[in-house]
């Protein structure tokens, strides 16, 4: 399983966005996320790559920090969801395992399609295995160039130019997620559910947009990492 990890950079300790890791000094343990993902996998699948019809997210390459804030959410109710309460209940997954599953997800990566076929090595089997990872979001509807432009002057700057998330920041990506997700979660951004600026809890970014200007910047998001 270590042809699915990769080495996490150094995550500075000011950031204001989600918990370090490593603040305490402990090295998250990837043997034991991979174990612990097991559980995970009921629900957001074998490589943490959701489902397609969007119903739970893509946690594949998201920032270790970020996916580790999100479980502590959870946990405090902060971000509503009854399912996973009985997952990460500090009883069942200590800290230190919130760190491990969070680092082991965030090692794992997922192509968006398949290489060319090369006879000589060809192995069926393997084949089977990387089509089972291969992950490419369906293209929404919208107009993709005028959702690039609205994209990278209002989000790019934090989500990255192409929606590719910041691990230094911990800031998610969006391209690679699954558009109707992403609806899901405008929508509890408008409605308060989920606050995007811990710092400004009543500033409801989203709710600046129309529905047809998020539609193109999910339209371009669709096609962003093709």
């Amino acid at each position: 399983m270590i042809s699915f990890f990769r080495k996490l950079g150094p995550i500075g300790a000011v950031l204001l966005l989600a918990l370090n890791a490593h603040a305490d000094g402990y090295e998250p343990d990837l043997q034991i996320g991979e174990e612990i993902n097991y559980v995970c996998a009921g629900c957001h699948g074998e490589f943490a790559q959701g489902s397609k019809n969007g119903e739970y997210p893509r946690l594949a390459a998201q920032p270790a920090d970020y996916l580790e804030r999100q479980l502590l959410l959870f946990r405090e109710r902060k971000r509503p969801n009854i399912p996973m309460l009985e997952h990460i209940q500090e009883q069942q997954m200590p800290a230190s395992e919130l760190k491990d599953v969070s680092a082991y997800i965030a090692s794992i990566e997922l192509p968006n399609k398949l290489p060319p076929i090369d006879e000589s090595t060809y192995n069926p089997l393997e084949r089977l295995f990387l089509a089972k990872k291969t992950i490419n979001i369906p293209r929404a509807e919208g107009d993709i160039e005028t959702g690039r432009r609205q994209y990278q002057k209002e989000c790019g700057s934090c989500h990255g130019r192409t929606g590719e998330g910041d691990d230094k920041y911990n800031v998610p990506m969006l391209s690679g997620q699954y558009t109707e997700y992403l609806w899901r979660q405008v929508e509890k951004f408008r409605e308060g559910i989920l606050i995007h600026d811990p710092d400004d809890p009543e500033f409801r970014l989203l709710s600046l947009f129309t529905d047809k200007e998020l539609q193109d910047m999910f339209a371009w998001l669709s096609v962003a990492d093709d």
